[in-house]
């Protein structure tokens, strides 16, 4: 793939820095680990739809944390800000752009979903008009479809719902349906649902699966290729990752302004050669 000039890739990462989507970014080292203690505690919040075939410890993952996302790997840095490393999201970019470009290769179906409607709806759906643009099915299996997910409030109904290609679930009891963007959630359910409605539809079922949290790793945990990105207090995509369950991450802060996601989306178009 040789569609995107040096320049881009070194303008692309100066914006990961001056937004903080790598870099010092806005997770705090106290969400990070809290959040590697949870997950070795297979505490389900934090597995989101993912079964570990082996045990992670605390200082394994935070061990194999240091080497996808370059946050330290010293267990006494307990506070302040965490890190990414630059590189590394844009070599995962680099690799995220191959996948796009195989998919639109094969001409295949694909589904994609995010529990950050509010931030990363956009990046989403510029992929899924790219990838619909070059021949590929974007599926919206189970749409409407009502989703029980538990959340720290209890159990929760919402509704599978699509936007511009991408998979969101909205609280059901909303007063004005459809005008909100979309509930944030890690849960696996939503993507085991669409998956399971176009099963039992007969089909297609996707070839890749584009999303973050229960997406991507509920996705991978039922054998489809799996990719998206994922930020440094969200283990299981990268454990999933070194284990062979999720294809592919990208290191990154998934909760900045959602414009700040737009450079990403075209970088990794341009290097797929997917730009329309």
């Amino acid at each position: 793939m040789a569609c995107v000039p040096t320049t881009a890739t070194a303008e692309l990462r100066a914006h990961l820095l001056a937004v903080r989507l790598a870099g010092v970014v806005g997770t705090t080292r106290e969400e990070s680990l809290r959040s590697y203690r949870l997950f070795a505690a297979r505490d389900p919040r934090l597995l989101i739809g993912l079964d570990p075939e082996r045990v992670w410890g605390e200082r394994e993952l935070l061990a194999l944390m240091a080497d996808r996302c370059g946050v330290s790997a010293d267990p006494a840095h307990t506070f302040g800000h965490d890190v990414i490393d630059p590189e590394r999201t844009l070599a995962a970019l680099d690799a995220f752009a191959e996948r796009l470009a195989a998919a639109a290769e094969r001409g295949g179906p694909v589904l994609l979903g995010t529990g950050h409607p509010h931030r990363l709806l956009g990046f989403y759906a510029a992929l899924a008009d790219a990838l619909s643009a070059a021949g590929c099915a974007v599926l919206t299996p189970a749409q409407g479809r009502c989703v029980d997910i538990t959340t720290r409030f209890g159990l929760r109904t919402c509704n599978l719902d699509y936007v511009r290609g991408v998979g969101l679930v909205r609280g059901a009891t909303a007063e004005r349906p459809g005008c909100e963007p979309g509930a944030h959630t890690h849960s696996p359910l939503p993507v085991r649902t669409a998956l399971a409605a176009a099963a039992d539809a007969g089909g297609p079922l996707p070839e890749l699966v584009i999303g973050d949290h229960g997406w991507v790793c509920g996705a991978g945990q039922l054998g489809f290729e799996a990719v998206g990105p994922a930020d440094v207090n969200d283990p299981a995509p990268f454990v999933g990752e070194a284990e062979g369950t999720v294809s592919l991450v990208v290191p990154l802060d998934d909760g900045v302004r959602s414009d700040h996601y737009l450079p990403l989306a075209r970088y990794v178009l341009n290097r797929a050669c997917l730009s329309q």
